[in-house]
């Protein structure tokens, strides 16, 4: 890891404006948070196919959908809370139940929105979307991640959820790095245990591994960077070769990233899986990194349980 942080919402902002230049029927929406969201880059740059649509989230996706029907390829970008909590209804009925080719991405997702506070820290998002039928959802780690993220949902088909952290993390991955939607990265070949992450969790899973050897205990750091479909194959490979199955998510464990393992592991390999997350409650406001203690969501909790 590289030591030099970066938010993957500025990586979001940097790639649409990459995406724009190459691809003249990509357009993005703002709800009144470009500057936030880092759509603004996309803005300044190509006025003409960027549209605030103010404080108006659940419209905003009505007009992508429309913009989708004909023939764009809609960006609607603002924070997670308003994004899959306040828009659902219009999610649901107008961009994946007529499965439109509708981009929906997420940014201040999870705890480590920080000093917001409990309201704006969604952290029900994964559940939502992937319980809904035709909806791809993606959450990325570091900027290279993002970027490819972005250009490649961009020719993929069909309505997607990305999900986009405030909070700065270390890159994690080269530029040479092949990602693939719905194959996770398997960082390892460590035997003592699986952690499986995804979003800002991936860092502190492989600060974990480090310290870990250290003491002679070998792990593998599983990303799984597309929660749907999710990539079953690595996920039982990992039960059958490690001897503890640890999941750990800036997201509710009720329906996240754990849900979506164990319910694997219930059909093809029953097994054990510890599950790291926000318990059954909602945030708190506070510095993103002192939550992540408060939650029990960082490398030392990792190394705990092994």
């Amino acid at each position: 890891m590289e030591e030099i942080k970066k938010a993957t919402r500025e990586s979001y902002g940097e790639a649409l404006l990459e995406l724009g230049k190459e691809n003249e029927k990509v357009v993005v929406l703002d709800a009144d948070l470009s500057t936030a969201t880092k759509t603004n880059m996309f803005a300044k740059e190509f006025p003409d196919r960027f549209f605030d649509m103010g404080i108006a989230e659940a419209n905003m996706m009505g007009v992508a959908a429309g913009l989708a029907t004909c023939g764009k390829i809609p960006f609607a970008s603002t924070f997670a809370a308003f994004a899959a909590g306040r828009s659902y209804d219009q999610i649901r009925c107008s961009i994946a139940y007529p499965k439109l080719n509708v981009k929906i991405c997420a940014t201040h997702c999870g705890i480590t929105v920080g000093e917001d506070g409990a309201t704006h820290q969604m952290l029900e998002d994964i559940s939502l979307m992937r319980t809904m039928p035709n909806m791809t959802v993606i959450s990325v780690c570091d900027d290279v991640e993002t970027k490819w993220a972005v250009k490649e949902i961009s020719k993929f088909e069909g309505p997607v959820y990305l999900r986009l952290a405030r909070m700065k993390t270390s890159k994690i991955y080269s530029e040479n790095q092949k990602f693939e939607i719905g194959k996770g990265i398997q960082i390892g070949d460590g035997t003592d245990a699986t952690v499986f992450a995804t979003g800002v969790t991936v860092e502190q899973a492989l600060i974990a591994k480090e310290q870990l050897k250290e003491k002679g205990i070998n792990i593998r750091v599983v990303d799984i960077h597309t929660i749907k479909p999710i990539d079953r194959d690595l996920i039982v490979k990992s039960a059958k070769e490690t001897k503890k199955l640890i999941s750990i998510e800036d997201h509710s464990i009720i329906g996240g990233l754990g849900s979506a393992i164990s319910e694997v592991l219930t059909d093809e390999y029953p097994t054990k899986l510890i599950r790291l997350g926000i318990k059954d409650t909602f945030g708190k406001s506070g510095k993103a990194e002192k939550l992540m203690e408060y939650f029990e969501i960082k490398a030392k909790n990792i190394i705990e349980i092994i």
